[in-house]
């Protein structure tokens, strides 16, 4: 749900009151809606986000404007790469777009910059994230290099399932194919093989996912 009076200590637990306490005088609190984006390829990172309520997918995109998934970001964590991004004063070579309605808190970097000297929670947040994105990261990768498209689908729609948390996935089949990097028609076979398995059901304009 998303709050005006953000409870940062149990969205970030790990953080010291003193940090929150920071965190809360110079963070800017931020909602977006669905399909809203937050950080565009190429763009200067003169700021780094915390997620606080909702869903961010992070994705890079080719010249011909194909995506290619990395990692969601869920309330209680962070973009690694943006926070990696703004302390260099580097362009981000990502994009991120809120998946529902998302509310962030939007950091100033020389306070990011600052906190990383000074609070060892902070230090070990980031460190922390870095790491999860990594683990992310390579889950994808594995599946990119290493699976067919048949096991992409289905390892697609259960991250889907779970980062949603509904059995209902609200998506195009033109959406996943430019997800997964295949065509509709590939994916829309897919799909009908995977309905008639029983592991998930075909409506109009939603996927059910029943036994993957």
């Amino acid at each position: 749900m998303i709050q005006t009076d953000i409870e940062l200590s149990k969205i970030f637990p790990n953080l010291e009151p003193a940090l929150l306490d920071e965190i809360r005088k110079h963070g800017v609190i931020k909602t977006v809606e669905e399909g809203d984006y937050l950080v565009h390829t190429g763009q200067f990172m003169n700021s780094t986000i915390l997620v606080c309520d909702g869903l961010v997918k992070v994705y890079r995109e080719d010249d011909e404007s194909n995506e290619y998934f990395m990692y969601y970001l869920h309330a209680g964590q962070a973009c690694a790469l943006t926070i990696n991004c703004a302390i260099k004063q580097q362009n981000s070579p990502v994009v991120a777009r809120a998946v529902q309605k998302t509310q962030l808190m939007v950091l100033p970097v020389h306070e990011v910059e600052k906190w990383l000297k000074e609070y060892r929670s902070w230090i070990n947040f980031v460190l922390d994230n870095y790491r999860e994105r990594y683990m992310d990261l390579m889950e994808t990768l594995d599946h990119v290099a290493f699976r067919n498209m048949d096991e992409r689908l289905e390892f697609y729609l259960r991250r889907h399932k779970e980062n949603m948390g509904t059995n209902d996935i609200r998506i195009t089949h033109q959406e996943i194919a430019n997800e997964l990097n295949s065509s509709r028609e590939v994916i829309s076979r897919l799909l009908k093989k995977l309905a008639d398995s029983g592991k998930i059901a075909l409506h109009r304009y939603h996927i059910e996912v029943l036994d993957l």
